[in-house]
């Protein structure tokens, strides 16, 4: 294909705005900005100001349906992305989806089967994952520099958000409103990450999640996980967004090093010999591995948002590999899901996902929600 892949973007608010304004202005190669999408009509006047000539459609079927579009990115609240999704894919359309995937994996899950049905390109804005440093991570865990993962930490508390924030909207952490807070709002891409950059997923996680700890809300606001995987390896994630300053710091430790993320940098302690093979040989009681410390030079600014745009369009185009494919969308959902049903329950969640509980304990948490409007 030779011509230029014409994009729909559905939602126009902060996220989608600045998806239209790259489109519009020729940031993603081969690709135009079409047509958009404003159900509630609140930013009509602005489409009108800052993307002339483009359509501005008050329905979503209408926008689908028109003909313009090659190619929609969803940008809708929450609970509404596998719903606009699916019905881009069930009229031939290719759908790059904004993160979450959703709120609830059996959704998801169903989402991911219509894709798989339709033969379209399907991809999700994990943006993160062009950052090349978080590629750099999963570049020396998947060939092996690393060895064997034990361990992986991550303290991501730098998201502060004041009550001003959550004012600003009656939807705003919510459970009918968004499905969740600080896991469901601020950290799917990390969720994402942590199991992007190991190859691994959890077989049972433990999560402690405080709701309304730091703010007038409903949702959680703190959480600290605890996972274990098959192979024996643990990992655990800290987050809220109630803390100032705060921290991101990410760790994984394998038999042969280990590797710190933090501050934008990336350095990596490496072991001369994996750590089984020096204790199977080593005689002093106080002895450790030799470790050199390599301290990565700044590898270079990432592409972010515009990168992931890039990349689906070459893969309709082109036929690229997808960076982000949107069926890798429920794994992070699985992490949070898992985190909110421990919580919920005080007990170990196993994944796979009990998809049953999962759905029955949100299900009670949206019917006593304070926003009587969100979709379930």
């Amino acid at each position: 294909m030779s011509r230029r892949l014409r994009f729909g973007v559905i939602g126009i608010g902060k996220m989608g705005g600045e998806h239209a304004l790259n489109l519009l202005q020729g940031a993603v190669q081969d690709a135009t900005l079409a047509a958009v999408c404003d159900v509630t009509g609140r930013r009509e006047a602005w489409a009108k100001e800052f993307l002339p000539g483009i359509p501005v459609f008050r329905t979503v079927p209408e926008l689908l349906d028109s003909g313009l579009v090659d190619a929609v990115l969803t940008a809708t609240p929450h609970y509404q992305h596998p719903d606009d999704a699916e019905a881009a894919l069930k009229r031939g359309l290719h759908v790059l989806i904004e993160k979450p995937a959703g709120v609830s994996v059996r959704r998801v899950r169903r989402l991911n089967e219509t894709a798989r049905a339709s033969g379209n390109v399907f991809g999700i804005m994990y943006n993160q994952r062009m950052n090349p440093l978080y590629r750099k991570m999963r570049d020396l865990v998947v060939s092996g520099e690393l060895g064997a993962i034990r361990r992986t930490n991550w303290i991501v508390t730098d998201w502060y958000r004041s009550q001003a924030y959550y004012d600003t909207g009656s939807w705003r952490a919510t459970w009918a409103g968004e499905g969740g807070g600080v896991l469901i709002n601020q950290c799917p891409h990390q969720l994402d990450l942590w199991q992007w950059t190991t190859g691994m997923m959890p077989v049972r996680v433990r999560a402690f999640c405080h709701f309304g700890k730091y703010r007038n809300i409903e949702v959680e606001d703190e959480v600290t996980a605890y996972a274990e995987y098959a192979n024996g390896a643990t990992g655990v994630f800290v987050t809220t967004t109630g803390e100032a300053p705060g921290t991101n710091r990410y760790e994984i430790v394998g038999d042969r090093g280990k590797l710190v993320a933090e501050n934008g940098r990336l350095t990596f302690w490496r072991l001369r010999e994996p750590e089984p093979a020096f204790n199977a040989r080593n005689k002093e009681p106080f002895a450790s591995p030799e470790c050199w410390e390599i301290r990565f030079p700044d590898l270079g600014p990432s592409p972010e948002h515009v990168g992931i745009l890039q990349n689906f369009t070459d893969a309709v185009l082109h036929g690229r590999e997808l960076i982000a494919p949107g069926e890798e969308g429920i794994l992070g959902l699985s992490l949070s899901n898992a985190m909110h049903l421990s919580g919920w329950t005080d007990d170990w969640a196993e994944l796979p996902l009990d998809e049953d509980l999962f759905e029955a304990e949100l299900a009670k948490r949206i019917a006593s929600s304070t926003f009587k409007s969100g979709r379930g």
